[in-house]
C-alpha cells in the first residue's frame, strides 16, 4: 500500500515559558533551522497561533514582543516543508479564533459555499413550491442531445450519459503515458474532446487513449473544488 502523505513530523507540546527562557540551547537544537505551527497558552487557554518558516526566531522574538506577558506555555509542530503551513494556520485561526490573533484566516482559492447554499435554497424551495401547488415549473429538465453528424455510434443512446450530472459545461482532464488530456462537457451532457463530441465518458476516453474501449469513468477527472480532481465515477455514488 503507498504511504500516506506526512505533514507533522515531531513536536513539542505543553512546554513551559521557564523552560524555553531557562534551556534555550536546548529547544533551539530542535526548531533550529525549521519550520512548522506554534501555539502560545495562557492558563491552559490557546492564546495565539502562528506559522514560521524559523521556529526558533519566532519563539525567541515571542519572549520580548507585544505577547511577551500574555502567555505561559507553549507548543511546536514541525512540519515537512512548508507548503501548506499557511493554510494550515487560517484554517486554525478561523476554527478557533484565539484572542491573541488579530488577523482572520483567508484561504488561497477556497472556494466559500455560502453563496451557492443561497442559491440551493432558493431552487430547493422553488421546486417544494411548484410541488405542493402541481405545477412543473421546478422539475429539472434533462436536456437532449441536438440532432448534429457528430453522434455516438450506432448502438449506444442517444441521449447523452453526462446530462443527468450536468447543468453546465465542465472542464475535464486526464493522465495518460506522462500527458495531460483536457476534454469538456457541455451543458447538454456530450463531452467535447479534440473537436469531436461523445455521448459517454468511455467514447471519449477510447478515443483519447486510442484504443476501442476504456472505462472513461475512472479516466477522466473533474474539479469538484479549487484545486480538488476526483474522478467522474465520484458523481455515480
Amino acid at each position: 500500500m503507498p504511504r500516506k502523505a506526512q505533514l507533522v513530523c515531531q513536536h513539542l507540546e505543553n512546554i513551559s515559558r521557564q523552560a524555553l527562557q531557562d534551556y534555550q540551547s536546548l529547544i533551539k537544537a530542535y526548531v533550529r533551522r525549521r519550520q512548522g505551527v506554534y501555539a502560545l497558552y495562557r492558563r491552559n487557554k490557546l492564546y495565539y497561533v502562528g506559522l514560521a518558516s524559523s521556529l526558533q526566531g519566532r519563539l525567541k522574538s515571542h519572549l520580548r514582543d507585544r505577547h511577551a506577558d500574555s502567555w505561559d506555555r507553549f507548543s511546536v509542530y514541525i512540519t515537512i516543508g512548508d507548503q501548506h503551513l499557511k493554510e494550515l494556520e487560517s484554517l486554525v485561526l478561523r476554527v478557533v479564533k484565539p484572542t491573541g490573533n488579530k488577523q482572520k484566516g483567508k484561504f488561497v482559492k477556497s472556494e466559500d459555499l455560502r453563496r451557492r447554499l443561497k442559491c440551493d435554497l432558493r431552487d430547493f424551495q422553488k421546486i417544494e413550491r411548484d410541488t405542493m401547488f402541481g405545477t412543473s415549473s421546478g422539475q429539472r429538465q434533462v436536456a437532449r442531445l441536438p440532432k448534429t453528424k457528430q453522434l455516438a455510434p450506432r448502438g449506444t443512446s442517444r441521449t447523452p450519459i453526462m446530462s443527468r450530472f450536468v447543468t453546465k459545461p465542465i472542464p475535464i482532464r486526464a493522465k495518460h503515458k506522462g500527458k495531460t488530456l483536457k476534454a469538456r462537457i457541455n451543458k447538454d451532457g456530450t463531452i467535447r474532446y479534440a473537436g469531436n463530441l461523445y455521448n459517454s465518458p468511455s467514447l471519449a476516453g477510447a478515443a483519447a487513449v486510442g484504443r476501442k474501449t476504456c472505462n472513461g469513468w475512472d479516466l477522466w477527472k473533474f474539479q469538484r473544488a479549487p484545486g480538488d480532481w476526483v474522478k467522474l465515477n465520484t458523481l455515480r455514488k
